[in-house]
């Protein structure tokens, strides 16, 4: 086989269709949007959620509770995740995302508790740490910086 012999399976490849291409082609003149209506006219349709005037979906179900716009969202570090650092390493934003850590800060940093950290002085630079992740840092022989 050569590069020019190369073609797609049978089938595979299909001609898109163009309407409104005269009466012989089977989708002329009214393009397969039928004589009159709503759909016919260019522009018609309903807008999404609509249900023919009856009392829509999104209407009927009863609302509860509120979004905090002003929340912050905090990306998540476990202290178990900082063992992929060096002995007496300086870890900040910028170091876990070079390390892989985090693709984006968001509104900061929070280092969790969960799982256990070897024995590594890392001083740890955060937005705010929990009891426990202080905790493991601190008796890892660490030190806690918050921003």
């Amino acid at each position: 086989m050569k590069l020019h012999e190369l073609q797609p399976a049978a089938g595979s490849k299909k001609a898109r269709t163009r309407v409104g291409r005269g009466l012989g082609s089977g989708l002329g003149k009214t393009s397969g949007r039928g004589q009159k209506g709503q759909n016919s006219r260019s522009g018609g349709g309903v807008r999404s959620g609509f249900e023919g005037g009856q009392m829509p979906l999104y209407r009927r179900l009863p609302k509860r509770g509120f979004t905090n716009v002003f929340a912050k969202q905090y990306a998540e570090v476990n202290v178990e995740q900082l063992n992929r650092f060096e002995d007496g390493a300086t870890v900040d934003p910028v170091a876990l995302i070079e390390a892989g850590i985090l693709k984006n800060v968001r509104d900061g940093i929070r280092i969790l508790g969960n799982g256990s950290l070897e024995t590594k002085n890392l001083t740890v630079i955060a937005n705010g740490f929990t009891k426990s992740a202080e905790e493991k840092i601190t008796a890892a022989g660490g030190k806690v910086e918050v921003i």
